[in-house]
């Protein structure tokens, strides 16, 4: 299996399509802060707008995807001369439609969503990617073309409606995050995305560490692996990842602890050695530093949250 499908299984990745945006000129449109493990996204489809998060300004195109991993409250603006406009919304069978309150031809035609993922290897893998993402989709020929035959999906399903909209939007958003993931810097994106390593030696053994996160992974043998020295490995690894070898082995054997820990019933001394670590202690310090929480704790609020959600089916 391929580092990004990978990824999204361990993370449980949810997609849900909120509302399509068709905005008139000079209007404001504030974005509420998302509650914890969920990350806000917009893909604009037609027009140029900016959004706003904290003091990071961003100028979207058609073909531009942005997401928030951290959930904060953000803003979108179009263009104009004259005072920013609110916006109102119309209530729809899946999603809302938002538009200019002053009325006005729409100048932006954008979707906003969210992911959902979950509180272990979902948490670890959006806090490692950059906050915010800016994919630029038509930079390239070939992300164009994906992204205009998604736009086009996604915009006949909103105007059909009917059985299944939601799903089919929610799998199309779904899309669109694995596109984003394996996007690489300089094509689509200027930040570095661990996920869409370039370097085939590099990716190889991101790949292998994937597959066998106990394994022995010292640095000397994943250099081996990819025939290169020591050092010349530790820095094509930071450069193509951003990250440390260290950091990406930690975070790969968290996530993959926290599967184990929600999926069996192993001790949290046998998860460690499952994972790559020889001391349960070295292990949870490690998991704690990730996740938040000690595995046992993990584990439990874990259960806690299954056992509510049973009882919220039942009733």
């Amino acid at each position: 299996m391929d580092s990004v499908s990978h990824l999204l299984r361990m993370a449980k990745v949810t997609a849900s399509l909120d509302q399509r945006c068709l905005l008139g000129a000079a209007t404001r449109m504030e974005v509420a802060e998302r509650q914890a493990l969920e990350a806000q996204f917009h893909v604009l489809l037609e027009g140029e707008c900016r959004l706003q998060v904290a003091h990071t300004v961003l100028d979207m195109k058609p073909g531009d995807f942005v997401m928030i991993p951290g959930g904060a409250a953000h803003r979108i603006i179009t263009p104009g001369t004259y005072s920013a406009a609110a916006t109102t919304e119309a209530e729809g069978e899946s999603f809302i439609t938002a538009y200019s309150a002053n009325g006005g031809t729409p100048v932006i035609d954008l979707f906003c969503g969210h992911y959902a993922f979950d509180p272990g290897a979902g948490a670890v893998l959006f806090r490692s990617l950059p906050d915010p993402v800016h994919v630029s989709f038509g930079a390239s020929a070939e992300t164009d073309t994906m992204l205009r035959t998604l736009s086009e999906l996604m915009r006949g399903e909103a105007r059909r409606g009917g059985a299944g909209m939601s799903v089919i939007l929610s799998a199309l958003s779904t899309v669109l995050l694995a596109m984003v993931l394996r996007s690489t810097r300089g094509s689509t994106t200027d930040v570095t995305l661990w996920t869409a390593t370039t370097d085939p030696r590099v990716t190889e053994t991101v790949q292998a560490v994937l597959a066998d996160p106990g394994g022995d992974w010292s640095i000397p043998r994943l250099a081996q692996r990819a025939a290169m020295s020591r050092a010349t490995f530790l820095r094509h690894f930071t450069r193509e990842t951003g990250m440390t070898v260290g950091a990406f082995l930690a975070r790969t054997r968290m996530m993959t602890a926290a599967e184990l820990l929600s999926s069996t019933d192993d001790t949290v001394a046998t998860v460690a050695g499952l994972v790559g670590y020889g001391s349960e202690s070295a292990f949870s310090r490690v998991f704690r530093s990730e996740i938040g929480v000690s595995p046992a704790r993990f584990r439990r609020e874990r259960h806690q949250r299954e056992n509510r959600l049973r009882r919220i089916r039942t009733e």
